[in-house]
């Protein structure tokens, strides 16, 4: 009775009865009540639990009432029912997983399944164990996506980050690739100018790392002469050299499987780089002044604002080395690359800044409109040192030009002079009342609850937080009904 579902190799498989450590839940849709029984059968003896339905206004209720981690839809010929059902599960339950079937000779309708979002798709007929494998993949892809993008959203929610936030293209960027980045122990070399927030992102990197219980540990290569630099990452023994009164582990000893962080590691010698190579391959040291070599496990993050392939090229960086620290990369950009950040930028330093003196500060619209274009050669750090500068400076709550460094103050002058000259009044800043965080969260919080019509559970959903997180925003922010808030 199976024929058209399961083809001759069936019978060839035998159901994996072992309980997965987390009990997924399945969603099977489909017309046809002997595809979905027997599909049911089978994830059912994988351990997941099964539910199944061959109408998809019911499947749109059964996901509204708990959303499932896989759904397993079947695409009819001659009709798009499926592939909406597809593009709609991945914009309200983007955490779900979905799984396409349709029948030989349908190859458009899984390429459209996929664009819309599914991970993977069956052809029918199908054997038991392409099932189980695709199963199987679609449960490492839900709990990888999930564990990703909740990662994306503390990262972006986060208010400690400082350079770390923002809306931009540039940054959502960012941050797609430190949520993957993060998850594994690979090296990571971060490129960017000075001010652009490297050791922040090393820093993040390893507090979301899988070994983030075990030590940080930074060293500037850029601030230290060579034999100090040598002594801090591989260690010496007592007696390696004057002052040497007791043997000391080096950092990357030290590290104990947690990070390292090499900033500035393009101003390591051409010495000391082969040195680092050959702890990094052999993992193992030997301290300065010993015979003996000691057993290291350390990640590596490094950072750098010089051109590390360009030195490749010139001979003034290891190529090997190069290749052994770039097996991911990440470019961080500058913040006249990402202009539109600066006003969240501005908004979360002012709050710090007034928490930690007990006065409110805010920008004028001069001011912030100078700032939108300026073009930040000192990035984040330059932006940060100018607001504690006018801060400090301010005779009241407001920020006017005066307060600035001069190279800000100049360029708001020019702007007022050339308006002036032709006669207009300056155009507002792209942003005229800063917010705080905690407004634009509010902000959001609401107009989800609105656009779904005061369903929280799926406006918890769509803004990526659990219901329990969004019902205490909604208590911290004193929302009652938020369909009525203006």
């Amino acid at each position: 009775m199976l024929d058209t579902v399961f083809n001759s190799r069936a019978m060839e498989f035998v159901p994996q009865l072992a309980e997965p450590v987390i009990r997924l839940h399945l969603l099977v849709v489909d017309a046809d009540a002997a595809v979905r029984s027997a599909c049911a059968e089978i994830a059912a003896s994988l351990g997941y639990a099964v539910e199944s339905t061959g109408d998809l206004g019911q499947a749109r209720s059964l996901l509204r009432g708990h959303t499932s981690d896989i759904l397993l839809v079947n695409l009819p010929a001659g009709s798009n029912e499926g592939l909406e059902l597809v593009s709609e599960v991945k914009l309200l339950y983007p955490d779900t997983s979905v799984i396409a079937m349709t029948v030989t000779g349908s190859v458009n309708a899984a390429v459209e399944a996929m664009r819309c979002g599914a991970c993977d798709y069956l052809t029918k007929p199908f054997a038991m164990d392409e099932l189980s494998t695709v199963l199987d993949r679609a449960a490492q892809s839900h709990m990888t996506d999930t564990a990703t993008r909740q990662l994306r959203e503390r990262l972006r929610l986060s208010e400690g980050l400082g350079a770390m936030i923002g809306r931009s293209a540039e940054m959502e960027k960012i941050y797609r690739i430190l949520s993957k980045v993060a998850q594994s122990t690979h090296p990571v070399l971060i490129l960017g100018e000075s001010g652009t927030g490297k050791e922040l992102v090393a820093r993040t990197i390893h507090a979301y790392g899988p070994n983030s219980q075990k030590p940080f540990l930074p060293v500037d290569c850029g601030s230290l002469v060579p034999t100090l630099i040598e002594s801090e990452l591989f260690g010496y023994v007592k007696g390696a050299f004057t002052g040497a009164n007791r043997s000391k582990d080096g950092l990357l000893v030290s590290a104990e499987g947690g990070t390292v962080f090499l900033d500035e590691i393009g101003e390591l010698s051409l010495d000391l780089q082969a040195k680092l190579l050959r702890a990094l391959q052999e993992k193992e040291v030997r301290p300065v002044g010993a015979n003996h070599r000691i057993p290291i496990k350390a990640r590596i993050v490094a950072a750098t604002n010089r051109d590390l392939a360009a030195m490749v090229e010139k001979g003034s960086f290891r190529k090997d080395l190069f290749y052994r620290i770039n097996v991911v990369n990440l470019r961080l950009p500058t913040l006249r690359d990402r202009r539109e950040d600066i006003p969240l930028l501005a908004a979360h330093f002012l709050d710090r800044i007034s928490r930690d003196h007990h006065r409110k500060f805010t920008l004028s619209d001069e001011v912030l409109r100078t700032m939108m274009r300026h073009d930040w050669p000192g990035n984040v750090r330059e932006l940060e040192n100018s607001i504690e500068r006018a801060c400090a400076l301010s005779s009241g709550p407001v920020i006017h030009l005066g307060d600035l460094p001069t190279q800000l103050q100049q360029k708001g002058l020019e702007e007022r002079r050339a308006a002036a000259a032709a006669g207009v009044e300056p155009g507002p800043a792209t942003a005229p009342e800063l917010k705080t965080l905690a407004e634009l969260e509010r902000e959001a919080i609401l107009g989800a609850i609105r656009t779904l019509h005061g369903d929280k559970l799926q406006a918890a959903r769509l803004l990526g937080i659990g219901k329990t997180t969004l019902y205490r925003k909604l208590k911290e922010y004193g929302i009652a009904d938020p369909r009525q808030e203006e």
